[in-house]
C-alpha cells in the first residue's frame, strides 16, 4: 500500500520556478530545526546555514549564482562546512582542536550535505519546492564575503526554497544497477556502459540538448558545454585557494 512518504519519493522533482511569496518564518524555523536530526560525524554538527530573504541580500547572492532561474526563489539557504564553531567550543573548554585538515574538512562537508538533504526532504514533504545550486563553490570567496564567513567556514551548497510556481516534470535517473553493486565494484564493458546510460541518452529533453548544441552525444554536452575544462579547472583552483585562505592545510 502506497504511503504519503512513498508517493513523495517516487514523484519528487526539482523546482526551478517559484512564487514570489516566501514561506512563513515559522514554517522555515520548523523545517530547519527538524533537519538538525540529520546524521552527523561524531555528533559534532560541523555545519551551519545562512538564511537569505531580504531583497538587497538576495540580489547580491543571486549574482554569485549567475542569476540562474532557480536562484530567483524567495529564500536562499547557504549551507556551510563549519569547523569554526566547534573549535571555539573546544577553546573555551580547554581542549585543543585539530580540524583544519583534510579529514576535518571532509567531515564538515559531509555533515553540511546531510543537513542540506534533510532540509530538502522535510521542506518538500511540507509542500515547498527546492533546488540545489551547485554553483556555490564556483564563487565561494564572493559568497563568503557577502555572508561574512570567518576562517574555518566554507560555503558548499545553496538551497533555493519557496512555493512552486508549477509542478515540474521529473528528469531521468540511471537504473539502480548503475549505482548499486553487489559485493565489489564491477568492470564496465563499452556495451554495458552504453546500456546503463541508454535511457539517459534517449530521454527527450536530453536529446533536445544534444541537437540544440550541435553535439554528437549527451556526454559531449556535459564535457564541452556545461562543464568544460576551460571553466572547471579555473573554478577548481579558485576554490582550492579559498580553502587555504580559510585556514585548511590542504
Amino acid at each position: 500500500m502506497s504511503t504519503p512518504a512513498t508517493s513523495y519519493f517516487s514523484t519528487r522533482a526539482t523546482v526551478r520556478s517559484f512564487k514570489p511569496e516566501p514561506p512563513s518564518r515559522e514554517l522555515l524555523r520548523e523545517i530547519l530545526e527538524q533537519a538538525m536530526r540529520a546524521p552527523t560525524t561524531g555528533n559534532m554538527q560541523l555545519y551551519s546555514a545562512i538564511l537569505t530573504s531580504s531583497p538587497d541580500a538576495l540580489k547580491a547572492l543571486r549574482g554569485a549564482h549567475f542569476n540562474q532561474p532557480a536562484s530567483m526563489a524567495p529564500v536562499l539557504l547557504t549551507v556551510c562546512a563549519d569547523v569554526r564553531r566547534f573549535e571555539r567550543w573546544c577553546e573555551v573548554s580547554e581542549a585543543v582542536p585539530a580540524f583544519r585538515n583534510m579529514q576535518g574538512l571532509m567531515a564538515a562537508i559531509l555533515d553540511a550535505s546531510l543537513y542540506a538533504q534533510q532540509v530538502t526532504t522535510i521542506a518538500e514533504m511540507k509542500g515547498l519546492g527546492t533546488c540545489w545550486l551547485g554553483t556555490t563553490t564556483y564563487n565561494a570567496p564572493e559568497i563568503a564575503s557577502m555572508l561574512h564567513l570567518p576562517e574555518g567556514v566554507v560555503p558548499v551548497g545553496t538551497l533555493a526554497i519557496g512555493w512552486p510556481q508549477d509542478q515540474p516534470d521529473q528528469c531521468e535517473r540511471l537504473p539502480l544497477e548503475a549505482v548499486v553493486y553487489e559485493e565489489e565494484y564491477p568492470s564496465f564493458t563499452d556495451e554495458k556502459i552504453r546500456d546503463l546510460y541508454k535511457a539517459k541518452d534517449e530521454f527527450p529533453a536530453n536529446a533536445k540538448f544534444v541537437a540544440e548544441n550541435g553535439k554528437l552525444s549527451l556526454a559531449q554536452v556535459f564535457t564541452d558545454v556545461r562543464y568544460p575544462r576551460s571553466t572547471s579547472d579555473p573554478f577548481s583552483e579558485k576554490f582550492l585557494m579559498f580553502l587555504r585562505a580559510q585556514g585548511f592545510g590542504i
